[in-house]
């Protein structure tokens, strides 16, 4: 959900810079509407992994997870969880500062720092984004040695969330720090 709402902060930019003429995208129900639309969304997505059983319960760490043996469960639930929101910010952002590069000469100063602002803004997000794909890469390395011996390590699930345990910690500062 981490690189969901980034998507969601993607999203409210290019409607504040490339769309704020259109009054419809400037409702405050749609914001309110748009992340529970997500999890639904997210939620239906990720129901397919029952019939593959792909969450399973481990009894030593007492939660449910992905079963990181089962291929297709693996393969349904990536694109999901951070294929899919990252080239979606992606998009978003090359949209954002090719719109901002396409204004040409601007009349007024507020604007220009309005926008320098916010190509700064766009800058510091996406190194956090990046350093939360650099922290997810331990995780993906775990599962592709696993399915290439044939069994899952003891604590893959423990050293699997590690990486997200300090992103989360890192995410916190760097939020407060970073965007204004």
């Amino acid at each position: 959900m981490v690189y969901w709402n980034f998507l969601n902060q993607a999203f409210y930019r290019l409607i504040r810079i490339a769309y704020s003429q259109n009054r419809r995208f400037q409702s405050l129900k749609l914001y309110i509407v748009l992340p529970f639309i997500e999890m639904i969304i997210i939620s239906i997505l990720l129901c397919v992994l029952l019939p593959l059983n792909g969450i399973t319960y481990s009894q030593n760490d007492h939660f449910c997870n992905i079963a990181y043996m089962n291929i297709p469960s693996v393969l349904w639930a990536l694109p999901i969880v951070y294929v899919c929101p990252f080239c979606c910010l992606l998009f978003i952002y090359i949209h954002i500062t090719r719109f901002i590069h396409h204004q040409g000469n601007i009349p007024t100063l507020i604007i220009k720092r309005r926008q320098s602002r916010d190509l700064l803004i766009i800058q510091r997000i996406l190194i956090i984004v990046g350093l939360l794909l650099i922290l997810s890469i331990p995780l993906l390395i775990l599962i592709i040695m696993s399915l290439i011996r044939g069994e899952e390590h003891a604590l893959l699930t423990r050293i699997s969330y590690f990486p997200v345990s300090i992103s989360q910690m890192g995410l916190s500062v760097a939020l407060l720090f970073y965007i204004p």
